[in-house]
């Protein structure tokens, strides 16, 4: 890469790449459809966002030169922070396209001449419509987070959105698996793309820790708070809106700084809850599902699955909100009596071992569940034997 852009990555502590920048990079720069297929919280924003940047030129007004499509508002300002301050570094304009605030500032930032678009598809279609954006100048197109456009039905929007990207084009397209609808998107609109892969023995986060609770519901906020006070940053997962802000009530009840997020509240609020808990005004954020995917936080000390996912694929997305780009964390997950088998059924999914172990509140255990190592004998046989020795290894490591 360019001197100034790594002086930049340098300034944030990033000196040396992640496998899967490692991989794809050089084919990104020469050219190539890219593939790039890694577990969350591998590094895949600057897979393609530095050779997206080095590869920029002037844009007209109206037409950008890059385009990358994600699934989530939250998503998206993530990667514009990311790509901002390189495209910046080179005199270039980012402009991020979304839902739920205003069209204007966006509008206004097409018409200046911005280089890069970053958008949703729905909000991207809309301003298309409206002529604000026109795609044939296209040059880079990216594609991330493909699994997760197929899982929440944008998959016919951005094959919309590539229709109109009509011109000589490089396609990079990222994604946590690469089969199924996803593959069919490869086929149609990527040309002998290369295929990257950033291999792991197991579909979790390696490098966190994990551990199954049996809580009574009516104790759960309770132990939920007094988790939430040994970390500096929680990050709890809940299953509706409606739990969401019940259980940031509850902490606030119990003293803890919990806000929530979710999908019901506007744009803005979302996006002052996201920024308190960033900086630290806050040390528990409550969250749907909504921010499974997209949020990159530094320091999210613990995930707590308050409400148990119910598919290792939602576990795996939700738990790496910790442990990101190889950091250490600590993934909890509640359990209540009628929850053990569907939870058993993610474990084994998931190639976890972890027993699940009855607490309370008032337990001293609650204080210290990273160090805490359940005993091998509370592992379940048919468990046990599959994937016991994988996890001893994560450990160890």
């Amino acid at each position: 890469m360019a001197d100034d852009l790594v002086d930049i990555l340098e300034s944030q502590g990033i000196a040396s790449p992640f496998p899967i920048q490692a991989l794809t990079i050089p084919d990104a720069l020469a050219g190539r459809d890219v593939c790039g297929k890694a577990k969350t919280g591998s590094g895949k924003t600057l897979a393609f966002g530095l050779p997206m940047v080095e590869s920029l030129r002037d844009a007209k007004p109206r037409r950008p030169v890059a385009l990358v499509l994600v699934p989530t508002r939250e998503l998206c300002a993530q990667v514009t922070e990311a790509v901002q301050p390189l495209a910046q570094a080179r005199g270039h304009e980012v402009v991020a396209i979304y839902g739920g605030v205003s069209m204007k500032e966006q509008i206004d930032g097409l018409r200046r001449g911005a280089e890069v678009v970053i958008a949703t598809p729905g909000r991207l279609i809309d301003l298309f419509e409206r002529k604000a954006v026109a795609l044939d100048g296209v040059e880079i197109a990216v594609i991330d987070e493909a699994d997760e456009m197929a899982d929440l039905g944008f998959l016919p929007q951005v094959r919309w959105i590539m229709r109109a990207v009509d011109g000589d084009h490089q396609t990079m397209l990222f994604s946590a698996t690469l089969g199924g609808s996803v593959g069919a998107l490869i086929e149609s609109y990527m040309e002998d793309p290369v295929f990257h892969e950033v291999e792991s023995d197991s579909v979790t986060v390696e490098t966190s820790e994990h551990r199954f609770l049996q809580v009574h519901h009516m104790d759960k906020a309770k132990v939920a708070a007094r988790i939430a006070a040994s970390a500096e940053r929680t990050l709890v997962f809940v299953r509706t809106k409606r739990g969401c802000d019940l259980v940031a009530r509850e902490l606030r009840d119990l003293g803890v700084a919990a806000r929530p997020i979710h999908g019901n509240l506007p744009q803005g609020k979302r996006e002052r809850m996201l920024a308190a808990f960033a900086e630290g005004h806050s040390n528990v954020l409550v969250a749907t599902n909504v921010a499974a995917r997209g949020l990159d936080i530094e320091g999210v000390d613990i995930v707590l699955h308050y409400d148990p996912p119910e598919d290792s694929k939602t576990y795996v997305h939700r738990s790496g909100r910790t442990a990101r780009a190889g950091e250490e964390g600590l993934v909890v997950t509640f359990v209540e009596w009628d929850q053990i088998e569907m939870v058993h059924k993610v474990q084994i999914e998931a190639g976890l071992s972890e027993p699940i172990v009855k607490m309370f509140s008032n337990d001293q255990r609650v204080d210290h569940l990273r160090s805490w190592i359940p005993p091998s004998e509370l592992v379940r046989p048919e468990v046990k034997r599959t994937t016991v020795r994988a996890a001893r290894g994560r450990r160890r490591r």
